[in-house]
């Protein structure tokens, strides 16, 4: 059975947001990432950055004078309790549902949560584990008989 670990740079080395209302996306970006454990690495007038993350307003020099485009990514999470704190942080900050905590159908054991931020972002939380599914499988069987 294959258990993924939490590995933060695998392949991103990091992304940028240029976002309209920089302490809008501050608060929702502090809570979230701190339901994620991940602590804010800096700040200045006009960015901040968190791990990978570095979000930026549009006047700042780094922006380029451009917003970007609406993307999506997920930040991994080391357990579903992480996902579930990561959504309601979210919502509490300013963040739209985009989807519940739950089980996705794209692999076994896929916990995610959807939240829009508020630049229109779909910024998802996702706990992988494969097995878990099928354990839980398993187990409805064996009550069902």
């Amino acid at each position: 059975m294959e258990v993924r670990e939490l590995h933060r740079g695998r392949m991103i080395d990091h992304l940028q947001l240029v976002v309209r209302d920089l302490e809008a996306s501050k608060r929702f970006y502090s809570a979230v990432l701190a339901a994620l454990g991940i602590p804010m690495s800096g700040e200045g007038k006009d960015w901040f950055w968190a791990d990978e993350l570095f979000v930026s307003s549009l006047d700042s020099p780094a922006a380029q004078g451009k917003l970007t485009g609406r993307c999506h990514f997920a930040f991994q999470a080391k357990d579903r309790e992480t996902v579930e704190r990561f959504h309601r942080a979210g919502l509490e900050a300013g963040g739209k549902d985009l989807g519940a905590p739950g089980l996705r159908p794209y692999h076994a054991g896929y916990f995610a949560a959807f939240l829009e931020d508020p630049d229109g972002n779909n910024v998802e939380a996702v706990f992988a584990r494969a097995g878990e599914a099928l354990l839980r499988v398993r187990q409805d069987r064996i009550l069902k008989t």
